[in-house]
Order: structure tokens, then C-alpha cells, then sequence
């Protein structure tokens, strides 16, 4: 179960990376002297990061982040404009809504907004193994979460 799960990620991670590094400027590497390296994240980090629920890999300096999440309970809906998120599921199961319009948005941060929920939009279960594709743009929820639920959200930042 183990095997197959680290399997799953690291396709996902690899996948998500590829796209990430063709999104990116070409003249970006010419500009750049030094030589891209390999970044490995021992298991042991990655379990404490899932306790901790912070990211694995930030933004800083590359236009994409991968983040553990884990959730005990419904959260405030999102909309990121510049942020494609792509979740993978660990364990658990939630209730998901994508899409639809937010109710009381704010504006939180630079590109971000966050309301108390979703009017409309798609509602779909989550749960272990499934991976959802979140654009840039779209509101979306966890309005219901049945236990810890763990994740992994890979934030690709769109130019």
C-alpha cells in the first residue's frame, strides 16, 4: 500500500514538475549559470510535514509548490488567480465543491480570495488515490471532511 502510494506521488511530482519547467520563461535557463539539481524529500520529512501540514517545497525561486495538507474539518472556500492547484489524495474522504460562485468573498492576499462557501459549482467525494485538477480562477471547497484527510497539493503558478 505503502509502494503504491509513494508510486502514485512521486508520477504526480514528476508529471506536475515537467509541466511546471515548460510553463517557465525559456530564456529563464539561459539566464541562469547554475546547473537545476534534484531535490529528494526523505519519508521521514514528509510524515512530519503531514503533522505540521506545512510545504514540502516552497515557491521560492521556481513557480510551482508542493504542500501536505491534512484536514479534521470543513475549511473556507478558495480562489487563486494565478495558482493551478492539482490535489492527490493519501487517505480519507471529503466532500468537494469546484466551481460556482463564492459566498462573501474577500480578498486575503495578493491573488487570493477566500469566502464562507460555495453557491452552485460541482460536488464530488474525495477519497484515497483520487487526483483533482484545480485551474486558476476557480472557486473551490472542502464543505464536509469524514476524519483526517490527508493530501498533497502541487501549486503550479501560471505566468
Amino acid at each position: 500500500m505503502q509502494k503504491l502510494r509513494t508510486t502514485g506521488l512521486t508520477l504526480l511530482i514528476l508529471s506536475l514538475c515537467a509541466f511546471a519547467i515548460a510553463q517557465a520563461p525559456a530564456n529563464k535557463a539561459a539566464e541562469s549559470n547554475s546547473v537545476p539539481t534534484a531535490k529528494f524529500i526523505p519519508s521521514a520529512d514528509v510524515q512530519a510535514s503531514f503533522e505540521k501540514g506545512s510545504p514540502l517545497v516552497d515557491h521560492s525561486g521556481r513557480n510551482f509548490a508542493v504542500i501536505t495538507g491534512k484536514r479534521d474539518k470543513a475549511g473556507s472556500a478558495e480562489l487563486h488567480e494565478k495558482d493551478t492547484d492539482v490535489f492527490y489524495i493519501v487517505d480519507g474522504t471529503a466532500t468537494y465543491v469546484t466551481g460556482g460562485k463564492m459566498i462573501d468573498s474577500k480578498t486575503t492576499g495578493a491573488g487570493e480570495v477566500r469566502g464562507s462557501g460555495i453557491e452552485g459549482g460541482e460536488t464530488r467525494q474525495l477519497s484515497k488515490g483520487d487526483v483533482l485538477i484545480i485551474p486558476a480562477g476557480v472557486p473551490h471547497w472542502f464543505k464536509e471532511v469524514q476524519g483526517p484527510f490527508h493530501y498533497f497539493v502541487v501549486k503550479v503558478q501560471n505566468p
